[in-house]
């Protein structure tokens, strides 16, 4: 590298603001396609889903322009109920060689057949709510919508055992807003106080880690370390710690992030158990890559009454820009029964809070205060996610629901193991992988790597004399490959994450051959040393 760099004025940065120095160096040369493997972004999508969307927009649209037909200046008004039903069939009979067309037919007969709803009330939110012309209404979520992806989750969750009538659902701006409104609701109805303990289920998504500590918080972290010799599963002892009744959260990725591996069964009844004896525990699951997984099973399904679920359709369906998520709560569930316990004083404080929206504020639930402190609660009268967005969201769960075969989710795996396969084997070594990996990341263990290559003494050498961080800058610098520091997922050992879902097979080689080439020089610069 041309300028020696101060490792150590990137110690704090988080993993994603360190990428993006490492991106400007990897972009310094004209010479080379740069290859970011740092974010998960996937570069695959579902495409059926969206066809549909753009389909019965186009639907839409006509009708709209019916209620103004006397017109003639781009004006449309409110679709006409009447024979709406009727006027959409025909559109389909019409336009069924067009694609995106027969995947409307299905749905409409699948939220009939197999759902129970009412297909013209359905049909008459959908077509109302593509267009965006009302606010969202109820504020949580579409009636309709959210009743669909009730039955995506419970099935995707593994929670078929529960009812759609036991959950209710809040509509999120994806899996990022969701993570704030939890928090700052957690927060403000004093489910969390500054100085809590709060358990962090590690490795795990950075903000995960980076909010408890801002000054809106300032709560106390206490990790659940994973342990990465029996396949990143949490031992008994760690997970034990959640028995401490000082610790008022548990909040955990699963699978996890950068793992990427589901909790085996064993441990998800360890955690049962200690929710048998703690009943007041309350856990925050974000589940977004449950749904790459086989036979997955969410906490939320576990522990249904202590249990927030986070879930996001960005990665499964390739839908990041669409800013899709949803948070799912109980209706019987331990977050409303702490808060009717709190303290006289302050409930009486958040009645004052919510006296504005309801009448009778202290039987507000949890979800419904969710709501209403993401807009500031003097603007729960628009919350909401955009109407347009809540369609596309029930169309791809319906594209799943639908799906019998289950052959999209087997391609998209197909996809990313061939991935991990080419980046492993041009690095030179075999990534073993078991049934609870999703594999839609890779932890490359920089000590594991020095070992399998050459021998016990490199990798004590490497660990000894190399910084983590200058690793990244080499490789970004000298083959313009942008990887992120383990460190900052609370890994606890020299490690990279490369994301597998975002380049081409043939890419993912070429990293494997670029870090096989910088091992390989390190390697040579060890045996000079050490002559």
């Amino acid at each position: 590298m041309k300028n020696k760099i101060d490792y150590a004025q990137y110690a704090n940065l988080s993993p994603f603001e360190l990428k993006d120095n490492l991106i400007k160096l990897a972009q310094s040369r004209t010479d080379r396609v740069m290859l970011n493997a740092g974010r998960g972004n996937p570069n695959f999508l579902a495409t059926w889903p969206r066809q549909a969307f753009f389909q019965l927009g186009l639907f839409a649209i006509q009708e709209s322009e019916m209620s103004f037909s006397y017109m003639n200046e781009g004006i449309g008004g409110l679709p006409i109920k009447p024979g709406l039903t009727g006027r959409f069939e025909d559109f389909i009979r019409c336009h069924y060689a067009t694609p995106g067309v027969p995947f409307l037919g299905k749905a409409f007969s699948y939220i009939r057949d197999q759902l129970g709803l009412d297909e013209n009330a359905f049909l008459q939110e959908i077509v109302e709510g593509i267009l965006g012309c009302n606010y969202p209404y109820p504020d949580r979520m579409l009636r309709f919508s959210e009743e669909i992806i009730k039955s995506y989750l419970l099935q995707q969750m593994g929670a078929q055992a529960l009812n759609c009538e036991d959950i209710d659902l809040f509509a999120t701006e994806g899996g990022t807003a969701a993570m704030t409104y939890v928090f700052n609701s957690m927060k403000e109805n004093e489910l969390i106080r500054q100085g809590d303990k709060i358990a962090i289920g590690a490795p795990i998504f950075t903000p995960y880690l980076e909010i408890p500590s801002l000054n809106d918080y300032q709560l106390v972290e206490v990790l659940i370390n994973a342990d990465p010799e029996s396949g990143w599963q949490y031992p008994e002892s760690e997970l034990r710690k959640l028995e401490d009744p000082s610790i008022k959260a548990f909040y955990i990725v699963n699978p996890s992030n950068p793992p990427s591996v589901k909790i085996d069964d064993k441990s998800l009844k360890i955690i049962a158990d200690i929710v048998e004896k703690r009943s007041d525990l309350i856990i925050l699951t974000d589940d977004v890559y449950g749904t790459f997984a086989d036979n997955f099973q969410s906490l939320f399904a576990i522990c249904p009454q202590n249990t927030i679920l986070v879930y996001s359709f960005s990665k499964y369906f390739g839908a990041t820009g669409w800013r899709l998520g949803v948070i799912a709560t109980t209706r019987d569930n331990i977050l409303d029964k702490i808060i009717t316990e709190l303290p006289k004083k302050t409930k009486q404080i958040l009645n004052k809070r919510y006296s504005s929206i309801v009448t009778e504020p202290e039987k507000l639930k949890f979800i419904d205060r969710l709501v209403a402190d993401s807009r500031a609660v003097a603007l729960n009268h628009t919350s909401g996610l955009s109407t347009p967005q809540q369609i596309q969201m029930v169309l791809f769960a319906l594209s799943e629901m639908m799906d019998a075969d289950q052959s999209y989710k087997a391609m998209l795996k197909s996809v990313i193991r061939r991935r991990d396969k080419a980046l492993y084997r041009h690095l030179g070594l075999t990534n073993h992988t078991d049934e609870n990996s999703v594999e839609y990341y890779t932890l490359i263990d920089l000590e594991k790597i020095c070992r399998e290559l050459y021998d016990d003494k490199f990798a004590q050498w490497i660990l000894k004399n190399k910084n983590p961080t200058e690793l990244l800058f080499r490789i970004a610098d000298e083959a313009g490959v942008v990887l992120l520091p383990g460190k900052g997922f609370a890994v606890q050992h020299p490690s990279a994450r490369a994301s597998l879902a975002n380049l081409n097979e043939y890419q993912y080689a070429a990293i494997g051959s670029s870090m096989r080439k910088l091992a390989e020089e390190y390697y040579a610069e060890y045996k000079t040393k050490n002559k």
